[in-house]
């Protein structure tokens, strides 16, 4: 009887969502980059401030916004050929300068995966022109 329900267990765990397969909420993430919003905009007058505007970041190089004064630690070719994913960002927006030493960010982190989730569905919305998608 112990196999069976240790089977069940593990095949759950491996059917668990993982990051990405974790929808989010972009009303909720809206809220989330209440805490970007200092140095980060969106939207169609988006425009860099302390740091780089997010139109259309998923897709995007990294260190790549016109007319941004990148740090030096986004000029090194590891972090240049870096393209913007829900997962690397995941994993960037958890600690910027662990992930990124040298970044000028000095944002602390996010560690809930939820409001990690809910950030990336409010940043999708937002093409390269600032448009939200429909």
């Amino acid at each position: 009887m112990r196999i069976p329900l240790i089977a069940a267990a593990l095949a759950s765990l491996a059917t668990a969502p993982t990051f990405a397969q974790q929808a989010g909420d972009a009303a909720a993430g809206e809220r989330v980059f209440a805490q970007c919003r200092a140095c980060h905009q969106v939207g169609e007058t988006a425009r860099n401030l302390v740091g780089p505007q997010l139109n259309g970041l998923f897709g995007r190089r990294a260190g790549s916004v016109a007319g941004y004064n990148y740090s030096p630690a986004y000029k090194t070719p590891e972090v240049a050929e870096k393209t913007w994913s829900p997962e690397n960002f995941a994993t960037y927006i958890r600690d910027p300068r662990a992930v990124t030493p040298g970044t000028r960010m000095i944002f602390v982190g996010l560690r809930d995966d939820t409001q990690i989730a809910n950030l990336t569905a409010y940043l999708q919305q937002f093409g390269t022109d600032g448009k939200k998608a429909p």
